[in-house]
């Protein structure tokens, strides 16, 4: 059921006192599925979500929230594009805001009891902003969703300064947030900082597990991996597992956590179908 006018101008007055910004002047507005959206500098901003599988547990752990942006009808190619576009036009801070609060919205419509939401943070942001997380945390705690429920994901490579990088982490662990290391594994990480910042997760990048499939010598170091993330406290997640066979790579490292097109596409809140989002994905090796 859609929100009425009046409840629509309550939430955006209490958004603009948690955000400390107007929002107003970008477009807040629910749909007829009772999804909201927004609009800033030009761009429409959408949510998707898509699955992180505990395949140990048999159950989901939770979903990474995506940014759909959209200009005019057609959609921009990469929610990085989105953001250099906000970064050129000096509104980094602001468009990170909104488009956070606006995940946050639409996960209140899918997440249960145990259900984690992975919320990327901009590389830029990491060193640029104090109090990490303390602004997010208003709008989590006006909806009831818990900061031990959100993994922020930083993509650390993107980061060189190792002292601004450990200062932001500090501040989003103190406030309760879980952290996890994205895109790890790519030509600009840093293992050293696996062991320096003990992430909760440590989300592989996809490119690992597609040339896994058919590199040998991958797959024999992928398990070693694997048990190094565990040996420092952390899980690892396998991601953008496209195929069957990719799959039964990830099972066969040891792996339990998976995400990837063949598990499940990045869709809006009303297309995660409750039927759907909590039954078990078929991980059984043929």
């Amino acid at each position: 059921m859609a929100t009425s006018p009046s409840r629509l101008k309550k939430l955006t007055q209490e958004l603009k006192r948690a955000l400390q910004l107007d929002l107003e002047e970008y477009g807040l507005t629910e749909e007829s599925s009772g999804e909201y959206r927004s609009e800033y500098i030009g761009v429409q901003l959408n949510s998707a979500f898509q699955p992180i599988y505990d395949s140990a547990a048999g159950e989901l752990l939770g979903h990474e929230a995506v940014l759909k942006p959209f200009l005019g009808k057609e959609l921009i190619s990469t929610p990085e594009f989105a953001f250099s576009y906000a970064e050129r036009a000096g509104k980094l801070v602001q468009f990170d805001r909104v488009s956070r609060a606006l995940h946050v919205l639409n996960f209140r419509q899918i997440y249960d009891e145990k259900g984690l939401l992975f919320l990327s943070v901009h590389p830029s942001l990491l060193i640029s902003v104090n109090e990490h997380g303390k602004v997010f945390e208003r709008i989590l705690h006006a909806h009831s969703v818990p900061t031990n429920r959100v993994v922020i994901q930083i993509e650390e490579g993107l980061v060189e300064q190792d002292k601004q990088l450990a200062e932001a982490i500090d501040n989003y662990r103190e406030r309760g947030y879980l952290i996890a290391i994205d895109n790890f594994g790519n030509k600009k990480s840093h293992i050293d900082r696996l062991w320096q910042f003990s992430p909760n997760f440590v989300k592989l990048d996809p490119t690992i597990i597609q040339k896994a499939e058919t590199n040998s010598q991958l797959k024999k170091i992928l398990p070693g991996l694997i048990k190094m993330i565990r040996d420092i406290g952390g899980e690892a997640i396998v991601t953008g597992i496209e195929n069957q066979k990719q799959l039964e790579v990830a099972i066969e490292t040891g792996a339990t956590i998976l995400q990837g097109p063949f598990l499940g596409e990045a869709v809006s809140a009303k297309e995660l179908q409750p039927s759907k989002v909590f039954s078990r994905p078929k991980l059984a090796v043929a």
